[in-house]
């Protein structure tokens, strides 16, 4: 049985964000509030999206802003302090995802105990941040030395920021990291984070792909789900749930309840 599947089941999961406020050292940090401050918010969020029954929480640092490829040291630090102020509340299977920093992403998971990590992998692009060229097999080698070959890892195949260099057709591109780089499951998204991936990306992909899951990574609304949760095998949501479906607004618990229903619906019950 695959990682993937001994995680979440034969259900097509649901994996839902926590946006950490900006953490101590980006330009977007509020010092007035603090670290107590991206805590509680934090926790508001996970209460609700728990509550709203979804089938996994991540968390990530979308607002670090700018970007970086290697993040700074506290940002990653900081993370793990506020993952583990909320670990004995964390109910679901749990991720994280450091922007936009493959070996940052795996040592906050094996701090944490997080169950999957979502990164850019593979590929090489031109990006907001500068050339952008992720190391898969240092990144998974990684992985082991820190004792988490248990640890399931979701490849990101789009960039959002980013133009891929490689012009061969992502359904062709997500087909050779499959082969090359052995993730556990693929992702497909939009331009940028609450951009939803084209529908004709996620299924050619789906096509090429099909011994490894295949999830929707950014931009799945209520209107969109059930239509997207017939091609692919689950996807992860942000923005949708947010208050007024804004990406930077807090999770809001009638929003969330309301997108769990559609996808309860969608999944036959």
């Amino acid at each position: 049985m695959s990682k993937f599947k001994q995680l979440f089941g034969d259900k097509k999961p649901i994996i839902s964000m926590v946006h950490l406020l900006p953490m101590p050292g980006s330009p977007l940090y509020d010092a007035d509030a603090g670290i107590d401050g991206i805590v509680a918010a934090a926790r508001k969020d996970l209460i609700a999206l728990q509550e709203a029954d979804v089938d996994a929480v991540m968390f990530g640092n979308e607002n670090d802003r700018p970007y970086e490829l290697q993040v700074d040291t506290a940002s990653t630090a900081a993370m793990a302090f506020v993952i583990g102020q909320l670990r004995n509340e964390i109910r679901k299977p749990f991720g994280v995802n450091v922007l936009w920093d493959p070996m940052s992403t795996v040592a906050l998971a094996a701090a944490t105990g997080a169950s999957f990590v979502r990164e850019i992998f593979t590929g090489t692009y031109a990006s907001d941040m500068g050339p952008w060229t992720p190391n898969a097999g240092e990144a998974m080698r990684y992985r082991n030395r820190l004792g988490r070959d248990d640890l399931v890892m979701l490849y990101n195949v789009s960039a959002e920021f980013a133009d891929s260099m490689d012009k061969r057709p992502l359904a062709d591109r997500a087909r050779s990291a499959v082969f090359s780089s052995i993730p556990d499951a693929v992702l497909v998204s939009g331009a940028i984070t609450g951009e939803a991936a084209e529908m004709a990306d996620l299924k050619s992909v789906k096509e090429k792909v099909t011994d490894t899951p295949v999830l929707a990574n950014t931009g799945v609304r209520h209107n969109t789900v059930a239509d997207i949760l017939k091609i692919a095998d689950g996807c992860i949501v942000g923005s949708s749930l947010k208050v007024d479906g804004n990406t930077w607004n807090p999770v809001d618990p009638a929003r969330a309840k309301e997108f769990m229903q559609i996808v309860k619906t969608a999944r036959g019950g």
